[in-house]
């Protein structure tokens, strides 16, 4: 997918807005096409090695996992554990890998995640997946498991704890090239509106702080608003209708983070505004928008796709419990652009403009084994079956 706009994007690959970070010891160790990723990153993000390079699990397979989820009130948290309950834990449970997975989740609420958590490792899980949690929130409870012989996972977010191993997209680099393209697209001058995610939740803040650097380059863009759409399509629609009924001011672009942007769209189409452009990261509802309008714009942003993420840090896991040797505590990917070619392959022309599905990269195009084997110390497909 990234082939296909070589030419229109390649302004977008040195985002000199954001943040640079020196590499520690960890990303030292990968090879330089990987070590790109890194360059420009969230200075909070662990780089340094992991803490289960030796790691050995407390038993051989199959294992009960742990899936703590911090929210479940979003068509991408319902597609990322769709993903495990109907995809990953049937093929692991295939494979003699994995027995259950027991799933919770806390509403926001730190101190009911913490519980679960806790609850998780008395009861024998013998990993633990979190979700987009706070960055510092859970780390206790992180040392706890790790002191039991759990390691915790972290997807499409990252926490600060030494022993948790962190999986996402770059959001650094997607809120920067997102903001660039955007404004690129309005001819780097007019208002836009940030439509954020969850405050305080680490993908959020980086999107946020990177977007808000890269458009700080340009003297003619102004932020004239920031709302909190909570990356729920409903929340982002109400919070931008708002938006739009109390300020008269003009709009020129929607800069907003991924599993809302429908409800931004349909914020914008009942306004009686004219549409301006929104960036996009892979709601089929607004993909289906664009497909019927092919003109409104001219690129969207694979930086969370539920699916694709959760089987990146699936495998993680599986190969971090087979003993294979993470050698990072942050497994970061780069953002993928997609163009409409990508759109009109992916879903049909007569598409639902309320559908709650995502349009994602391809099963081997997020995190494929031969890239995912140099994160490893001891490479080896993580499911085939393991003796038990």
């Amino acid at each position: 997918m990234r082939r296909s706009l070589t030419g229109t994007m390649g302004a977008l690959i040195a985002v000199s807005a954001l943040t640079t970070t020196a590499w520690a010891d960890g990303v030292d160790q990968l090879p330089a096409n990987e070590k790109k990723i890194y360059e420009v990153v969230d200075p909070q993000v662990p780089l340094g090695a992991s803490a289960y390079k030796d790691f050995k699990p407390k038993k051989g397979p199959p294992w009960k996992i742990g899936y703590a989820s911090s929210y479940a009130g979003n068509t991408w948290r319902a597609a990322a554990l769709d993903a495990v309950m109907n995809d990953l834990l049937p093929r692991s449970k295939k494979a003699g890998l994995v027995s259950e997975v027991v799933v919770t989740q806390s509403d926001l609420k730190d101190a009911v995640q913490i519980q679960q958590m806790r609850q998780m490792v008395d009861d024998g899980v013998d990993a633990i997946i979190i979700c987009c949690s706070n960055v510092t929130a859970l780390n206790q409870t992180i040392e706890y498991a790790y002191k039991a012989g759990v390691p915790v996972f972290s997807f499409s977010g990252y926490v600060t704890s030494p022993y948790a191993i962190n999986g996402a997209a770059n959001h650094a680099q997607g809120g920067g090239e997102m903001a660039i393209w955007l404004a690129d697209k309005i001819g780097k001058k007019g208002n836009v509106l940030l439509v954020s995610g969850i405050p305080g939740f680490a993908s959020s803040d980086s999107f946020d702080k990177a977007a808000k650097d890269a458009l700080a380059k340009y003297p003619d863009i102004k932020i004239v608003g920031e709302v909190a759409g909570k990356w729920t399509d409903q929340v982002a629609q109400v919070e931008v209708q708002k938006f739009l009924a109390t300020n008269p001011i003009q709009i020129d672009g929607i800069l907003t983070q991924g599993a809302q942007e429908n409800g931004v769209l349909n914020a914008m189409l009942q306004s009686g505004r004219d549409m301006v452009p929104i960036t996009l990261g892979g709601e089929a509802s607004a993909a289906c928008y664009w497909r019927k309008n092919p003109e409104w714009i001219n690129a969207g942003f694979h930086i969370w796709p539920p699916r694709r993420e959760m089987q990146q840090m699936w495998e993680i896991m599986l190969r971090t419990l087979e003993g294979q040797g993470p050698k990072v505590q942050s497994f970061l990917r780069p953002v993928l652009p997609f163009t409409i070619d990508d759109v009109r392959a992916a879903i049909p022309e007569d598409c639902d403009l309320n559908s709650t599905d995502f349009v994602e990269p391809k099963a081997d195009g997020w995190f494929p084994s031969a890239i995912a084997d140099q994160y490893f110390e001891r490479p080896a497909d993580p499911w085939k079956p393991v003796a038990q």
